[in-house]
């Protein structure tokens, strides 16, 4: 798995791997191809055994819980699955943004995390096999983000590599700090 941080003695719970690193270059796609390949078993591993209680405890002080946390990975990671896809089929497709904070707080990222867990398993098979198709030349596709302007794929590849490992790390952390 790759790592983003070295040494840090002083930790910012918001990013605890640190921020996320773009542009790369195409000597680094298999890593981070294989980085988002890892993300449903080390997301399964990092909420093995959590209670109920647990699982609604947010990871830093005004926080998501960790049961949001299980529940938005998949929920990033399918717009992102839909956002790769719209960029390898149509010529900088203009993509639709989601409000983060208000899907994690409806109803369903309240619920048992089993079926966001499969979901992930299922998206993340068929992702990484769009991934490990594509060519060089198709990281360099784009698509437009409204507010955000034109994103490569290249760019959004180490985007969703760090996003998986960035919310693994919040409920590994917070595991550590409460000795859970």
């Amino acid at each position: 798995m790759v790592t983003d941080v070295t040494d840090r003695t002083e930790i910012d719970e918001r990013y605890p791997i640190g921020r996320s690193r773009a542009p790369m270059s195409p000597a680094d796609y298999p890593a981070m191809i294989d980085s988002i390949a890892e993300v449903p078993n080390a997301l399964r591993e990092a909420v093995r055994g959590l209670t109920e209680a647990q699982l609604d405890t947010p990871y830093r002080a005004g926080g998501w819980t960790l049961r949001q946390v299980a529940h938005h990975v998949p929920d990033s990671h399918l717009n992102a699955y839909v956002r790769f896809k719209l960029a390898l089929t149509e010529d900088a497709p203009v993509i639709k943004p989601y409000d983060e904070a208000r899907w994690a707080a409806l109803p369903d990222a309240r619920d048992e995390i089993e079926p966001s867990l499969r979901l992930l398993d299922a998206l993340h098979e068929r992702w990484v096999a769009v991934l490990r198709a594509m060519s060089t030349s198709d990281f360099e596709r784009t698509y437009m983000h409204p507010e955000n302007g034109e994103t490569t794929l290249s760019t959004a590849l180490g985007i969703y590599a760090w996003h998986g490992r960035h919310h693994v790390a919040h409920v590994t952390r917070l595991r550590q700090r409460e000795g859970w």
